[in-house]
């Protein structure tokens, strides 16, 4: 069986300065007690495909599932790379890469909620807390990429917080089996 190509539309988005203002709260009911943001030093390639499969499997997320261990190991555990998982009552409930290799730039890689975790807020108060940790290094700018198979509030949430659209491109990709 052949499997279609899915079209897509490619929104590249920019921040160039610290965004002024407080970064969102957890949402009502949630505290610090009850959800805590770790970063993940050097995670194992299961671990990280876990997070990266279930955050993205909604949304056709399909790169670092082609990638062989050894290339996925050496992204994801490098130093440069810095990877926060959001805990709720002691389950992963969403996380967030950033890429720090391209200094002064730096890349939001990646970033979602696991399915059992969207609508509860937890997705402004994570992307606050990964534009906190980008700003809290020397960077000039810190870049993300969206398309049009994210979640329908992703470009919004991004907007919202900051980022600026400044390149659109049309693709495709090939979805998993």
């Amino acid at each position: 069986m052949t499997r279609k190509a899915l079209d897509i539309t490619i929104t590249k988005l920019e921040m160039t300065a610290r965004p002024p203002g407080l970064r969102p709260p957890l949402p009502h009911g949630l505290d610090s007690g009850r959800c805590v943001l770790l970063r993940t030093r050097k995670p194992p390639v299961h671990f990280y495909r876990y997070l990266y499969g279930t955050v993205g499997g909604p949304y056709h997320w399909v790169d670092r599932l082609r990638m062989n261990e050894d290339t996925l190991a050496a992204i994801v555990q490098d130093d440069e790379v810095h990877i926060y998982v959001l805990y709720c009552d002691g389950c992963p409930a969403g996380y967030f890469e950033l890429d720090f290799r391209p200094m002064p730039d730096a890349e939001l890689s990646y970033f979602g909620l696991l399915p059992d975790f969207i609508g509860r807020g937890l997705g402004t108060f994570l992307l606050g807390a990964a534009i906190d940790t980008a700003w809290s290094r020397p960077i000039t700018r810190l870049w993300v990429h969206t398309n049009t198979l994210d979640h329908p509030r992703a470009l919004p949430n991004y907007q919202k917080q900051g980022f600026v659209p400044y390149a659109q491109e049309k693709s495709s990709i090939l979805p998993l089996e």
